[in-house]
């Protein structure tokens, strides 16, 4: 999908690296919310999109962030059988944070909270505050995150929470909710 919104936005396919830095050197801001869509893309491209594009880069964009695993979701079935709460924090712009409120698995969330809809990203300290206290659980050591990035896992164990850095193995996800159980 990366190689697709590349090629969308006008980036040789041997350019895909170059894209991805242009692309996260301006994403922080449009994840905060203060960019919106337009500015984004323009600080992308370097020129302002016309607007049909700029919907198809939305469309693109929006889809490379809200695909599922299916094994993922299978676990925060299980997960919500269990009665376990569950707060989805994620870094996140307004088209994103639309299309997961949409999604078929977001009503197993406790909630949702989504960086440009509280002004800062991830792995600003408050974010993580900000999820704890949705999760009704006070003690932060009972709480999992779970998350892609190396640098948020810190920022989050920094403040208590056990965390899991996801790699792409529902097993590990699997593993730690076991050992939870087990804990408790």
């Amino acid at each position: 999908m990366w190689s697709r919104l590349a090629e969308l936005a006008g980036w040789h396919a041997d350019q895909l690296g170059l894209f991805q830095n242009a692309f996260w050197s301006a994403r922080e801001p449009y994840d905060s919310g203060e960019f919106d869509h337009a500015d984004f893309w323009t600080a992308v491209l370097g020129h302002r999109p016309e607007p049909e594009l700029l919907t198809r880069l939305l469309a693109v964009d929006t889809a490379l962030w809200t695909r599922t695993d299916d094994r993922v979701v299978a676990l925060l079935h299980q997960a919500r059988r269990a009665d376990l709460p569950m707060v989805l924090l994620s870094n996140a712009p307004h088209p994103v944070s639309d299309a997961l409120d949409a999604s078929d698995w977001r009503t197993l969330m406790t909630d949702a909270l989504y960086s440009a809809r509280l002004g800062m990203n991830k792995p600003h300290p408050e974010t993580y505050r900000n999820a704890l206290a949705a999760t009704g659980i006070s003690d932060p050591g009972r709480v999992l995150f779970v998350d892609d990035r190396a640098d948020n896992c810190q920022a989050a164990a920094r403040l208590g929470l056990r965390a899991l850095h996801y790699t792409g193995s529902p097993a590990d996800i699997e593993d730690h909710l076991r050992l939870a159980s087990v804990a408790a």
